[in-house]
């Protein structure tokens, strides 16, 4: 059973705690890539031209700038730094005991960065997307493509993987059989879809059985949502949902 999460834009920076020890992140076999990216990352960060390699906008040159402290910054757990508006939603620190305990079992995070995270994971706050353009590397959803393979094939195993991802995080990894891939779709507004893809995330987590199945995972919404489930689809099931509006986390 996995649950996989995209990272989020905004991020809180950590303002104490130790620096980034790759060694005790999850999913060991990616430390050799991540050490390639993150090395690529920093000195990306120091050029003139960064702000044009990481995509964004001359506003933002100082969050990439920050990028060439990685190593010394201070880190904090992965579902602290994300602070977008899907991790609001799935508010994992109100979480009961049980729930936080399957969250930190079945959630990964999506990252530009790291490839995956856990949510216990410690990381400083970073400036990269998978639409950077890192000199040296080719794009980074298809370099992660290839390492994301092993681990995460391995910690799916047959269980069911819920999909909140969503443009090229996506593209970093597809899950394949015997999992059972869902992908959690919302019509609407970008905010809009990425705060019910965070409630879903939290309704999985809080509810106390394992789905298993398409269904399963439709049946245990919380009532007064839409859903529509099409597992006819190729290559994962559509599950579509959609919160009543003034939806608060449940």
């Amino acid at each position: 059973m996995l649950i996989l999460l995209p990272p989020s834009e905004g991020k809180r920076r950590p303002v104490r705690g130790r620096s980034l020890d790759l060694s005790a992140l999850s999913f060991p076999d990616l430390a050799g890539l991540r050490e390639q990216v993150i090395a690529a990352t920093v000195e990306a960060a120091g050029r003139s031209d960064a702000a044009r390699l990481f995509g964004v906008s001359a506003g933002l040159a100082g969050e990439v700038a920050r990028n060439a402290a990685l190593a010394s910054a201070p880190t904090a757990r992965a579902d602290r730094v994300y602070d977008g508006v899907l991790y609001r939603a799935l508010d994992p620190g109100s979480l009961d005991a049980a729930a936080r305990r399957r969250a930190g079992r079945w959630l990964v995070i999506s990252s530009a960065l790291f490839g995956a995270l856990r949510p216990a994971d410690r990381i400083p706050a970073y400036k990269l997307s998978m639409g950077a353009r890192l000199p040296g590397l080719p794009e980074l959803a298809a370099l992660w493509r290839t390492a994301l393979r092993g681990p995460l094939d391995a910690a799916a195993g047959t269980g069911l993987v819920v999909d909140c991802r969503s443009g090229s995080y996506a593209a970093a990894w597809r899950p394949a059989p015997p999992a059972r891939w869902v992908r959690v779709e919302v019509p609407g507004a970008t905010h809009d879809a990425k705060f019910a893809r965070g409630l879903v995330a939290r309704a999985v987590c809080a509810h106390p059985g394992v789905p298993t199945t398409p269904e399963d995972l439709a049946d245990l919404l919380p009532a007064g949502w839409v859903v529509g489930l099409d597992t006819r689809s190729a290559p994962a099931a559509r599950l579509e949902v959609s919160a009543p509006a003034g939806s608060a986390v449940p």
